[in-house]
């Protein structure tokens, strides 16, 4: 299946936008879970303005918040997609520009020394695009996620001592909710990586906190505690926008990898309240978007 890079920069462009605009159902399903328990009646009240927040945004046709983020793509290809590996990447690229300019959004990308900004949402190694393969032949899915700054300055990593197994890692997830409070914009989704290198590491949490809710870690033991961590963190007492009651994150998700004997990586990524994500699914019949 041969693509077109024209077609991919216009996927690019509208994805952006898309992403910031409308939430993706699992997330907002996951507020009216967290609305039905809450039991602290300021975090209801807080609850009940951030779904009115979301409402208000897409009967008006405006972002869901002001932070259009770090852009952030992930790209999967089938074995039979035809697109040259430099023309996708300067594409996605493209389209990330265009959104910037075109409709307008505001640019949050700064040079890291300089801070200017090209107002552009692009930089050195911005847009961050990861690639992945699939066995499903014929198509080419591109998720985007804008990646606030609020939740990623909230990062964690502890290259934790191995003898001290599972509790370490389970502390330092409950120690690391505890200190980010309210600057990730609770609720939020708690993204663990586990093992790896620091790099891997890091990477595995950030896949982990822009999953849908409801997904779950393909290994048993990740899938575990998983369950394990998300049931205890509404226990916690942060709440929505940091300010009580129960609803501190709508659940906790791990990935992992191998890593060495004498190793033990841990790492934490929370995404925000605004759980924002949009895809693109390319086949032979055309492109479709969805969540």
């Amino acid at each position: 299946m041969k693509i077109d890079a024209s077609h991919v920069e216009e996927a690019a462009k509208e994805l952006y936008i898309r992403a910031l605009k409308v939430l993706p159902p699992d997330i907002k399903r996951g507020f009216d879970t967290l609305a039905a328990k809450e039991s602290n009646v300021t975090g209801r009240a807080v609850l009940g303005t951030m779904i009115q927040n979301i409402e208000v945004a897409e009967q008006t046709d405006n972002l869901l918040c002001q932070d259009t983020g770090i852009p952030i793509y992930n790209v999967t290809i089938g074995t039979n997609v035809e697109i040259g590996g430099p023309e996708l990447r300067e594409a996605i690229r493209r389209g990330c520009e265009r959104a910037t300019r075109e409709y307008p959004l505001r640019s949050s990308v700064v040079h890291p020394l300089t801070r200017k900004n090209n107002h552009t949402s692009t930089g050195p190694g911005v847009p961050v695009i990861h690639y992945d393969f699939s066995a499903d032949a014929e198509t080419l899915i591109i998720e985007m996620v804008p990646k606030g700054s609020g939740s990623e300055n909230n990062s964690w990593l502890k290259m934790a001592v191995p003898a001290e197994g599972v509790d370490a890692i389970k502390a330092f997830v409950i120690d690391c909710i505890l200190d980010a409070g309210g600057r990730t914009c609770p609720p939020t989704i708690v993204g663990v990586g586990v093992g790896g290198t620091a790099d891997l590491c890091v990477h595995l949490a950030k896949q982990a906190a822009t999953r849908a809710l409801g997904s779950q870690c393909q290994d048993p033991e990740g899938h575990a505690l998983e369950q394990e961590l998300s049931a205890v963190v509404n226990e916690l007492g942060v709440g929505a926008q940091g300010l009580g009651g129960d609803s501190t994150a709508f659940a906790v998700h791990v990935e992992l990898a191998a890593t060495h004997i004498t190793m033990n990586p841990v790492a934490v990524n929370m995404q925000c309240h605004s759980a924002r994500r949009s895809s693109a699914t390319f086949t032979p019949k055309g492109v479709e978007y969805g969540f």
